[in-house]
């Protein structure tokens, strides 16, 4: 049988069965863990065998295809850690993916915005089923075992905000900015007077309101703009411009465009951090399935398709970090979470939409576990001198920024200790 032997080649660990409509029970593999897939009607063994990438994820999500003896997350790590994840024809149907690459990822302002309405502009109640209390939906930083999801995302936005040498005063820039959480951490530490731009209408009624209640509408704003519009009518405006979570979106065709983007928004003395899923084995293709049902237009590139980029831009890279496992830890929390609330997000939606989050999740994951993606933040600048020479000024700040997490000023929202860039480098 085909489908056997595909699936054999793709196993790792552990004993799968196979069941297929007929009540036929085909066993591969050996040890533990082990697994039953049951397949439930006919056409799916031929689907598997023609489009194992995009029809598995269907398959689960219709109920079509079911695991018994563990969950879709078991079953998904036993079948990407094998030598031959797709299988033969799975592999050839995917061949033209870098050919039709361009076209998958050509995102243009109107395509941008209906990309970022499937995902983003879901209910921010089924949102708050998985995330953490700041609404936090990119990697979080995990600089010690054992921490919480909530303390994981507040490290992040720390070891951000000391990337961007924040002082009093300065004008920031937040694209994709989200549900706000990012821009109002910056605002509320630092003293900074942050926009921020999102192309979910739901995202910004969220971020508005959040700003509202915080009371700091009067040091935050947020609207709903495409970074290339939004750049045109504001040159040389910001002193900072960070983006967390949003680069996956861009697509390589408009990558240029990005970068320049960004250049022509920041002062000559100016710095931008850029956080983003990227993958460590060169650069590739989005899986179909990703691409159809969770983030149609997303890629996450590798840094060989990033860093020219940004040098043809006229950008200074000044700083590159590689995160590798958080995000695998940042998952399995946001997995953890939304299936101990599986009910209400049913409630809210349906048993296909749970089955396509559980599906989403578990295989996120372990693509960051198995699969070599990882997060980069690279840290851009217009000028050499932006930035200190040596990188305690980042240990300084995020130790400052946690020191001051508990006493901060509330009147001025000020750090102690936090100097600017110029005035860092002349203490080195």
């Amino acid at each position: 049988m085909l489908l056997v032997r595909l699936l054999a080649a793709a196993m790792g660990d552990g004993t799968l069965d196979l069941v297929t409509v007929d009540g036929k029970r085909h066993r591969i593999g050996s040890g533990l863990p082990k697994l039953t897939l049951r397949l439930h009607d006919r056409a799916v063994e031929r689907e598997l065998l023609t489009n194992p990438r995009l029809r598995f994820g269907e398959a689960y999500m219709d109920g079509r295809l079911t695991v018994e003896g563990g969950t879709i997350y078991d079953l998904l790590s036993m079948l990407m850690s094998g030598s031959d994840v797709q299988g033969v024809l799975g592999r050839a149907a995917e061949t033209l993916s870098p050919l039709l690459r361009r076209a998958q990822q050509y995102n243009p302002m109107r395509r941008s915005r209906r990309n970022a309405e499937h995902h983003y502009n879901l209910s921010r109640r089924f949102y708050e089923l998985f995330l953490d209390r700041d609404m936090q939906y990119s990697c979080a930083y995990f600089p010690e075992p054992g921490m919480s999801l909530d303390d994981a995302q507040e490290a992040k936005k720390r070891h951000i905000a000391a990337k961007l040498l924040l002082v009093p005063g300065m004008r920031v820039l937040d694209i994709g900015c989200g549900w706000g959480g990012m821009a109002l951490y910056l605002a509320r530490r630092s003293g900074a007077r942050v926009t921020g731009i999102t192309l979910s209408s739901e995202q910004l009624e969220v971020a508005k309101r959040r700003a509202e209640e915080a009371g700091l509408a009067d040091r935050v704003t947020f609207e709903l703009r495409d970074y290339r519009d939004f750049a045109a009518a504001h040159p040389a405006a910001f002193d900072r411009v960070v983006s967390v979570g949003m680069f996956e979106h861009v697509g390589v065709p408009h990558y240029r465009g990005y970068f320049d983007a960004v250049r022509d928004m920041l002062k000559d003395d100016g710095v931008a951090l850029i956080h983003a899923i990227g993958r460590m084995d060169g650069p590739g293709f989005t899986n179909p399935w990703m691409r159809k049902y969770i983030f149609p237009g997303g890629y996450s590139p590798a840094l060989s398709e990033v860093l020219p980029v940004i040098e043809r831009s006229g950008l200074l890279t000044t700083d590159l970090e590689v995160l590798r496992l958080h995000y695998a830890e940042t998952l399995r929390h946001w997995r953890s979470r939304f299936d101990a609330r599986r009910a209400e997000a049913k409630a809210l939606y349906d048993e296909r939409f749970c089955r396509m989050w559980e599906f989403y999740l578990a295989g996120a994951e372990l693509a960051f576990r198995l699969q070599g993606h990882m997060v980069f933040q690279v840290q851009v600048a217009r000028s050499l001198g932006a930035v200190p020479l040596t990188r305690d000024y980042m240990v300084n700040a995020e130790r400052h920024l946690a020191e001051a997490s508990a006493g901060i000023d509330a009147s001025t929202g000020t750090i102690p200790k936090l100097r600017s860039a110029h005035s860092a480098e002349s203490a080195t």
